[in-house]
């Protein structure tokens, strides 16, 4: 059974997390393209596009902390710092998107002026410190400080 509850965990994390991180990560240079063009009806649908991929995966990503909790609890590393740390930065990545990142995106999708500029060189930023979060869940994940297994 863990080695289900892994593959869902991992696999989810794959194919729900990355397609956030490079949406989110390419979000921000598409409003600058909108502001220099605002009739480029291309760039319009790319940022709703980015936008909706963002906010489906977000509902998708669910999966992988409910998954990752599940397979902690069959392997008895629940209590585990490298696990608690993992679960207390994927808490700070999630309430980034959700609370930062999502709201943004959602003003920025129709971007005017200068201080459109301005708030998409701050959600670049943020989605920065997003994906560099989840670099550090990644490496957490596979390091596994004091792990027993050896690997």
């Amino acid at each position: 059974m863990n080695k289900f509850l892994l593959s869902v965990h991992v696999l989810a994390a794959i194919i729900a997390i990355g397609p956030v991180t490079v949406a989110a990560s390419m979000f921000p240079p598409y409003v600058r393209k909108a502001v220099a063009d605002p009739d480029d009806q291309r760039t319009a649908a790319a940022l709703g596009l980015l936008h909706r991929i963002c906010r489906g995966y977000a509902a998708v990503g669910i999966v992988v902390p409910v998954f990752g909790v599940a397979t902690a609890i069959g392997l008895g590393v629940l209590t585990d710092a490298w696990l608690i740390v993992s679960m207390v930065l994927t808490a700070g990545a999630a309430a980034l998107l959700l609370g930062r990142i999502l709201p943004v995106q959602a003003r920025l999708l129709a971007p005017r002026g200068d201080a459109a500029l301005q708030e998409s060189r701050r959600l670049g930023m943020t989605v920065g410190v997003f994906n560099l979060l989840w670099a550090v869940v990644v490496v957490l994940m596979i390091v596994r400080p004091g792990s027993t297994t050896g690997v």
